[in-house]
């Protein structure tokens, strides 16, 4: 089994409802993002995929994200727009955008700080 992991980052704000802390209020993160795919056979080129292709998919999910306020996008408007449903939402576009017959998103990673971070996979591997 082959996996790339491509690192891409964005800005944004969000506030967490329903939480009794600091959080509750605006305030914004530079986000850093980890995409994982993978897949078991390679392409006659020795690629499972061109990093390109990763980097242009995941650059437009994040561009409808970049410099945001996340409560306000549709996704959002009644999910908490935490790490955990931050990850879960890019792993739900990036896999309808990436996956095919040889390979697949495995798993999102997002960091909201450098010691902070949820990661979702559809089987929690």
């Amino acid at each position: 089994m082959y996996e790339l992991k491509t690192i891409f980052q964005f800005g944004a704000a969000h506030q967490l409802r329903n939480y009794n802390g600091k959080c509750e209020n605006l305030h914004g993160h530079n986000w850093k993002i980890e995409v994982f795919v993978k897949g078991e056979t390679l392409g006659e080129n020795g690629l499972l995929i061109d990093f390109k292709v990763i980097k242009e998919t995941t650059l437009n999910i994040l561009e409808e994200l970049d410099h945001k306020f996340l409560n306000e996008l549709e996704y959002f408007k009644d999910i908490n727009p935490s790490s955990e449903n931050i990850a879960r939402y890019l792993y739900e576009i990036t896999s309808r955008e990436l996956n095919n017959d040889t390979l697949e998103v495995s798993r999102i990673t997002v960091w909201e700080s450098d010691s902070a971070c949820a990661t979702y996979s559809p089987d929690n591997r």
